[in-house]
């Protein structure tokens, strides 16, 4: 995809606060886990209207995770091959070559969230190499 300077920051509150209440802690969970691994990345909704998180000048414009809510599932929207290389940890878990969807209503594996969002940045990090 080619780069596009399109991105605008913020937006991400207002994604979450439009989310049922039941879901709502899930996503904030999800968003500090991203923040923890890159705290200097750019929050947005602005690229699939949903949050994302974009991180230098890379492809897709530096995206390499998103969260969103369906009804019932939070869900982890990552880089592939991030999923298959994680089928272990995922076992029980929905998942689509590059979505795992956590239910909403459920504790969220937040250690398992960040190892992948980990994975996910190294994925696009490793894509220029």
């Amino acid at each position: 995809m080619p780069k596009d300077k399109s991105i605008q920051p913020g937006g991400v509150d207002e994604y979450i606060s439009a989310q049922p209440d039941y879901a709502q802690d899930s996503l904030r969970k999800i968003r500090s886990a991203i923040l923890a691994i890159a705290p200097e990345s750019i929050e947005t909704v602005s690229y699939f209207q949903i949050p994302g998180y974009s991180y230098g000048d890379y492809d897709y414009n530096g995206m390499f995770v998103w969260f969103s809510f369906k009804k019932p599932y939070v869900r982890l929207h990552l880089r592939p091959p991030v999923i298959d290389n994680y089928k272990k940890q995922l076992v029980g878990y929905v998942t689509t070559k590059s979505i795992v969807s956590f239910p909403a209503e459920k504790d969220l594996p937040v250690g398992l969230v960040k190892e992948l969002v980990k994975a996910s940045l190294k994925v696009m990090k490793d894509s220029v190499k």
